[in-house]
């Protein structure tokens, strides 16, 4: 009796029709019941800090340091929101951050492209140690850096600029974005390119019209990455930039009042609202945040 057969009930007698058997169900295994709630659980305490920022920040100043918080916003208020909205301070941190950010993107995206294309498809002198000099890139520390990062600035006129914080930016994730983006070249067979060039396309066109679409999944997730890394970075922009010119993580430094205290209710609805962006990008960009598409592109 073959797997198939063992978990299908026979059809009624008289019928000699095989689609009318029924599939057995299944039952639950415990120990995959065990992982599952496990899994649950995880994501649960995960998400716990995420609540209680969300909840802090519709909270009074005397709610969050009262000695015994609560765990829901029993008298919620938009105070802190506003507080926020009505900064000039925050909307020019948030230009700045998108400036970065967008420009990191457009940069980064073209450039690894480019650079994963040679090191996937073509065969040149010095690949290989090309392929090693990214690796080792990545593998030195960023706060080593800073100090010849910040006189190159300095010498080209860059400092405290939207232009200068990208640069530092795209030379941060541009080799970690160009290996990720060379493993979805190579798992895109080649023979698809061959095979519109036969059919009459020239290199160009037939990477254009096959194998760029089926980049869609590594493309997105460079960008993602790219973007992340630009929108939360902290420390390079501490350095680079200085006075009104922030970004967001910077910004936030301002709700910190010395020997005041902090304002934790500004802090909360500023993390909210800058992880807003963010969420609206994966909510956007989630269904192409996989390499699947590329599997069965050589069937038929």
């Amino acid at each position: 009796m073959t797997a198939q057969a063992a978990h299908v009930v026979a059809a009624p007698a008289g019928t000699d029709d095989p689609s009318l058997s029924v599939p057995r169900r299944r039952r639950p295994r415990p120990g995959r019941t065990i992982v599952d709630v496990v899994l649950v659980l995880g994501a649960l305490l995960w998400l716990v800090p995420v609540y209680w920022m969300l909840k802090s920040a519709f909270q009074r100043e005397s709610d969050l340091l009262s000695s015994s918080p609560d765990l829901l916003p029993w008298s919620p208020t938009l105070e802190n929101f506003s507080g926020v909205l009505n900064s000039p301070a925050f909307w020019g941190a948030l230009g700045v951050s998108v400036g970065a950010a967008s420009l990191t993107v457009v940069v980064t995206v073209f450039a690894s492209l480019a650079a994963a294309l040679a090191l996937a498809r073509f065969g040149f002198r010095g690949k290989k140690g090309l392929i090693i000099a990214i690796l080792v890139v990545q593998m030195i520390p960023a706060e080593a850096l800073f100090i010849s990062q910040y006189r190159m600035l300095d010498g080209w006129a860059l400092l405290n600029s939207v232009a200068g914080l990208s640069l530092l930016y795209i030379g941060g994730v541009l080799p970690f974005v160009v290996w990720m983006l060379r493993g979805f070249v190579q798992g895109i067979p080649v023979d698809l390119e061959e095979a519109a060039m036969v059919d009459g396309c020239s290199r160009v066109q037939a990477f254009f019209r096959v194998t760029f679409p089926l980049l869609a999944p590594g493309l997105v997730s460079t960008s993602v990455f790219a973007f992340l890394h630009a929108w939360n970075e902290y420390t390079l922009a501490l350095v680079v930039l200085t006075g009104d010119m922030q970004t967001l993580p910077l910004w936030l430094r301002s709700f910190q009042q010395g020997l005041q205290g902090s304002d934790w209710g500004g802090v909360m609805a500023g993390s909210v609202l800058i992880a807003v962006p963010v969420m609206i990008l994966f909510a956007f960009v989630q269904n192409r945040m996989s390499s699947g598409l590329v599997s069965g592109a050589v069937k038929g």
